[in-house]
Order: structure tokens, then C-alpha cells, then sequence
């Protein structure tokens, strides 16, 4: 039995979550982004990352990355631009706390990335591993996304969204900044 005080306690350590779609969100959706040299940022993309870093916030990526599914790159090249997506975020102070990502597709030509998955938006398994990872404040949390898919997962997984259709990410997110 946990000791008195054991939930507070618990309760103290919960922050809320960023929860970031990667194209059309942080990065310019230009199909398949495959190679770090076609990686190109949303404008405040950085600057909101940086913002949620500096409020306490966890900041995660979760992204479909189908295009591996249907061979159009490769897990390493995935892995490429994500390092180079961190490494740029690291040099303008900002953090990712962790990406997670599906790679699976139910029409999937690729055998091994043909499946349905939980994991893959509209589905809320990356957001719920995220949580079970790391302690999260679900009330508080937001998902950015820019598709119906990404406001599913949000919706499944219980944490409240934001469709972002362009622009200043950074000026977009200010009322989640108010509202926290």
C-alpha cells in the first residue's frame, strides 16, 4: 500500500505535453521528406518549441511515417532527418523530449510494414505510450496537428487538439499558452 501523501506526490511530478505532428506541422509537408537537405522549418516552429521547453512543458513528435512503409526511404533515412531536426533545435536552445513514430500501413506494399496498428493516426498509440513513459499531464496536454487523423488520435487518447493550418506556429500556439 503506498504511503500517505504517495498521489500528491505523484500528482506534483505531472506535466503537460506538446504533442507535435512533424509535416505540415513542424517541418513544410512536401510529400515524402526523406533526405535533411528537404527538411525546411514552419516558420516559429523552432521559437514554440523552445517557448513550450522554457514553460516545463514535454514536447513530442509523433509522426506516420508511411513513406518507409511503401519503400519510398528507408528507416535510416527517417532516422537522418531526425537527427538533423534535433541537431537544429539544439543549436536554437530547444529540446524534443522524445519522437515517436508508425512506420506501419494496412495497405502497405512493404510485407513487414503491412499491418493496422494502434500506433499509426488516427490511432492513440503514441500518444498513450508517451504517457505511460513519462509523467504526463493529460488535462493540461495538447496535440498540434494538421489533419483530421492527428485530431482522432488526440480525441482517442483523451487530450484536448488544435488544428494548425499554416502560418507562424509559434504566434499559433499563444492561446495555449493562456489557457495553461
Amino acid at each position: 500500500m503506498p504511503a500517505a501523501g504517495y498521489g500528491e506526490a505523484m500528482a506534483s511530478l505531472l506535466r503537460p505535453a506538446l504533442f507535435l505532428d512533424r509535416d505540415g506541422v513542424l517541418n513544410v509537408d512536401r510529400g515524402y521528406v526523406a533526405r535533411p537537405q528537404d527538411f525546411q522549418w514552419v516558420p516559429g516552429a523552432r521559437e514554440a518549441v523552445v517557448r513550450f521547453n522554457q514553460m516545463g512543458w514535454w514536447v513530442f513528435v509523433v509522426t506516420n511515417q508511411s513513406g518507409i512503409a511503401f519503400g519510398y526511404y528507408t528507416e535510416a533515412d527517417m532516422h537522418a532527418v531526425h537527427a538533423h531536426m534535433v541537431a537544429e533545435l539544439s543549436a536554437a536552445g530547444g529540446r524534443i523530449d522524445e519522437i515517436y513514430y508508425s512506420l506501419s500501413h494496412p495497405h502497405a506494399p512493404l510485407e513487414p510494414y503491412r499491418r493496422t496498428s494502434l500506433n499509426r493516426k488516427p490511432g492513440p498509440g503514441m500518444l498513450l505510450k508517451a504517457m505511460a513513459e513519462y509523467p504526463v499531464d493529460r488535462d493540461r496536454s495538447l496535440l498540434v496537428g494538421d489533419k483530421a487523423t492527428d485530431l482522432a488520435a488526440a480525441e482517442a487518447a483523451g487530450v484536448r487538439a488544435a488544428l494548425f493550418t499554416g502560418g507562424n506556429l509559434d504566434v499559433f500556439l499563444d492561446w495555449a499558452i493562456a489557457s495553461s
